[in-house]
């Protein structure tokens, strides 16, 4: 009698038994500068400091090393590359081979490429195997980790080809799509409509929302038209819910606005994408984490990590992990750090308050500090006087727009940079047990590439 599989069974749970039979799903999670304070700090903001947040359910853990092949401190265009690709990039360049060296495009966000050559995205490789594949972002669509999925291009910037590469049929479309995306959901129209549109971009005139209409896709603006949708009758989706990247959740929520949420856009993806009998890839970004990250601003970090977190829960309730993998990662860190010896139950986005005496604990000069500050970023300690505790106004710390304090002050506001830390994975799923480890951004490729048996 073979026991190899019962002992692996029992050392990793059930998964351990798919393994054998490739996963016909995978949803990849990307939290764009989710680091491990990210995570933490949303955690105590959610559930408190003895809670879980849906990801941290996940069974499978592992670290990620993230540096690019250029830098110590990657961005998220190699580093999202390399998840999808298996190749170490230079810094600013998506889904080409590692000679590619960046090179910037034009004024009207075109270019080309005078190194390299494009190489495989794990979507290619599954739209080649007959399965669906889909992106879903809270950024533009042509932005840097979406992008990666389905383009190639020498510069991040370059969206207005990142965009034309979308579109079956059309001037430069990357014919290793096939017959195209079957779900492209996000920001970004301003690169699919021509400078004629209030907002466009496009330099050659082309509306490519009207070239999706053509080609067979259900094109749609806003969250009402996004619910009202009968995905069993939708056989390809783009939607493009702002000009530019989606409003932050904590605006999407206070404003009422008439676009979709994270989770929303991951069940409407979903359920479009699983009518394919061969399964599907889908990536789904959190990339609103990020910005608010290089902008201090640590109250919208919160609400987006914990949106990202409601659409891996919405995921998880939508699927099978008998035959569904699921991970989720970051593409980088960034310098946000917990700091202070708070007691117990301090909400997260408050001034510390000592774990003994429950005063608040000052600094050198007699100030009190937040919980919350970044290593760089626009507010500098030496700029301020004392913290006060209260959301009356955005000198406030609880203020929706409060912005954290930083170490060493970089200009203008918004320039807070990435981190060069490690990055937190987590999995569940048909062919998960092998997510396990400390081991570089370019092997979750192959992991991911042999569960899904592409």
């Amino acid at each position: 009698m073979n026991l190899r599989p019962l002992l692996l069974a029992a050392a990793f749970g059930l998964g351990a038994l798919q393994a054998q039979t490739p996963a016909k799903n995978v949803i990849f999670f990307l939290g764009d500068g989710m680091g491990p304070a990210s995570t933490t700090a949303a955690r105590i903001y959610k559930v408190g400091e003895a809670g879980l947040l849906t990801m941290d359910t996940l069974p499978v853990t592992a670290r990620v090393k993230t540096f690019s092949k250029d830098a110590q401190t990657t961005d998220s265009a190699p580093s999202m590359s390399a998840y999808m690709t298996g190749v170490k990039m230079n810094n600013e360049v998506i889904s080409m081979s590692s000679e590619t060296v960046a090179s910037k495009p034009t004024a009207d966000l075109t270019g080309t490429c005078t190194t390299g050559t494009p190489v495989t995205t794990l979507l290619e490789l599954a739209k080649a195997k007959g399965k669906a594949i889909g992106a879903v972002t809270t950024t533009r669509v042509t932005h840097a980790t979406p992008a990666a999925t389905y383009a190639h291009v020498c510069h991040r910037d370059a969206e207005n080809d990142i965009a034309a590469q979308a579109v079956p049929g059309g001037a430069g479309y990357n014919a290793s799509l096939k017959e195209g995306l079957d779900v492209l959901l996000g920001g970004g129209k301003k690169f699919f409509v021509p400078k004629t549109v209030a907002g466009g971009k496009r330099p050659d005139g082309r509306d490519l929302t009207a070239e999706f209409t053509r080609a067979g896709y259900t094109y749609l603006e806003t969250r009402s038209a996004l619910n009202a949708l009968d995905a069993s009758a939708t056989g390809k989706l783009v939607g493009l819910f702002h000009m530019d990247h989606m409003d932050y959740e904590l605006d999407r929520k206070n404003k009422a606005l008439d676009q979709p949420s994270l989770a929303e856009m991951t069940a409407k993806a979903i359920e479009v994408l699983s009518k394919n009998a061969n399964g599907y890839v889908l990536m789904v970004e959190g990339g609103r984490i990020d910005h608010a990250l290089h902008g201090t601003n640590a109250k919208r970090v919160m609400e987006d990590t914990v949106a990202f977190d409601e659409a891996i829960a919405r995921a998880m309730e939508k699927v099978d992990l008998s035959n569904t993998l699921i991970v989720v990662t970051a593409d980088h860190d960034h310098t946000m750090v917990i700091n202070g010896y708070a007691r117990k139950g301090n909400p997260i986005l408050d001034i510390v308050r000592d774990y003994k005496t429950g005063q608040p604990a000052l600094d050198a000069d007699g100030h009190p500090y937040t919980a919350l500050v970044f290593g760089n970023g626009s507010n500098r300690p030496d700029l301020r006087g004392d913290l006060v505790s209260g959301n009356a106004d955005a000198t406030h710390v609880l203020h929706d727009d409060y912005l954290q304090e930083a170490a060493l002050r970089l200009g203008p506001p918004g320039s807070e940079t990435h981190g060069g830390g490690d990055v937190k994975l987590f999995a569940a799923g048909a062919g998960s047990e092998s997510f396990k480890g400390t081991f570089e951004n370019i092997k979750v490729f192959s992991l991911v590439k042999t569960a899904a048996g592409l």
